[in-house]
C-alpha cells in the first residue's frame, strides 16, 4: 500500500506553516508549534477548546532508513538522511491533509467541531481526551461494563 505524499518535496517547514494559515483561515486563536527527540506537536485554540496533536517522528536509526528496500545494501549516510527526510515530510504533509479535511469537513456541516477534534482536545490536566479515554475503552471491553466518566469539580 502506498502512503499519501510519500514522494512529496515539500518541506516539513513549509506544511507546518501551511496548517498554521489553515487553522488561522478557520478561526483559531493560538497556534504552538514543538519537538524533541521523536515527535513534534502542534497546539492550537479554536472553539474554545484547547486542541493537540502529537506527530510521531521516525528514528533515524531505523532499518527502513539504514538499508536499501531489499534490505541487501547499506545506505550511504548522505541516502540515510535523504530517506529520513522523505518519510518526515509525508509525516508533516499526512497531518496537514488531516487537519484540512477536519476542519472543511465541519465548515460543510458534515459533522461538527467537537466530533472532529474530541480525541485531540486538552484536558485540564495536560492529557488529551484519547489519552484518558483509550485505556478505559479497553478495560471497558475486558470487563464489560462501562467506562469512568471524566471527574467533574474535583
Amino acid at each position: 500500500m502506498t502512503k499519501y505524499a510519500e514522494k512529496t518535496t515539500v518541506s516539513s517547514d513549509k506544511s507546518r506553516a501551511e496548517i498554521e494559515k489553515t487553522l488561522s483561515r478557520y478561526g483559531a486563536s493560538s497556534f504552538l508549534y514543538g519537538w524533541n527527540d521523536g515527535s513534534a506537536m502542534i497546539m492550537f485554540e479554536m472553539n474554545d477548546r484547547r486542541i493537540k496533536f502529537v506527530l510521531p517522528i521516525p528514528d533515524k536509526g531505523n532499518k527502513e532508513f539504514i538499508s536499501t528496500p531489499s534490505g541487501r545494501k547499506r545506505r550511504s549516510p548522505e541516502q540515510v538522511e535523504q530517506a529520513y527526510e522523505q518519510a518526515v515530510r509525508q509525516k508533516w504533509r499526512a497531518l496537514n491533509l488531516v487537519i484540512k479535511a477536519k476542519l472543511e469537513a465541519v465548515e460543510a456541516g458534515i459533522t461538527i467541531f467537537e466530533k472532529e477534534f474530541l480525541a485531540h482536545v486538552v484536558l485540564p490536566d495536560g492529557s488529551t481526551v484519547s489519552d484518558f479515554m483509550i485505556p478505559q475503552i479497553e478495560l471497558a471491553y475486558q470487563k464489560g461494563s462501562m467506562p469512568k466518566m471524566l471527574s467533574v469539580g474535583k
